[in-house]
């Protein structure tokens, strides 16, 4: 498969864009973190010592989805209209599960922005509870959806 990140010299370079015709386009994206049974309990009730993790994670992660062209450097600055992350406690398990979707009416897709959007999410969960306990583990960065521009709709199967 030919990357479109590479010219047929073998250098990087921005795709162009500039010919596709603007549609709303969406992507999903989810990480989780590990963070055992004691601190599963503190950053449910909100009872960490810096406080709610979870309001800071949100506002980390929907902040990053706006900054993706800084951090990935052939990813377009794009206007992103909608940036929402939710959490889901797994407390069985002592994981959270981060779900970021992103929304732009534009020429390109916003993948890259649910991920980063998901994985800064779940670094500012480790930074806040790191000192309660460092084995806190970030893991299962994936895109579970897609839709809009010319290659349409993408749905994750989960692999068995």
């Amino acid at each position: 498969m030919k990357s479109s990140h590479f010219d047929d010299r073998g250098q990087a370079r921005m795709v162009d864009v500039s010919g596709k015709e603007p549609t709303l386009r969406t992507a999903t994206a989810s990480a989780t973190v590990r963070v055992g049974d004691e601190l599963m309990r503190e950053i449910g009730t909100g009872d960490t010592a810096k406080g709610d993790v979870l309001a800071v994670a949100r506002l980390a992660g929907i902040s990053a989805a706006k900054k993706t062209p800084e951090l990935i450097p052939l990813a377009h600055p794009l206007q992103i209209h909608h940036a929402a992350i939710e959490f889901e406690m797994r407390a069985g398990s002592a994981e959270i599960n981060i779900v970021a979707t992103v929304r732009a009416f534009d020429r390109t897709g916003v993948e890259m922005e649910a991920m980063v959007a998901a994985s800064v999410a779940a670094l500012t969960i480790y930074d806040m509870c790191k000192g309660g306990n460092r084995a806190i583990s970030i893991g299962d960065v994936v895109l579970l959806a897609k839709e809009g521009g010319k290659s349409g709709v993408y749905r994750r199967e989960e692999m068995a």
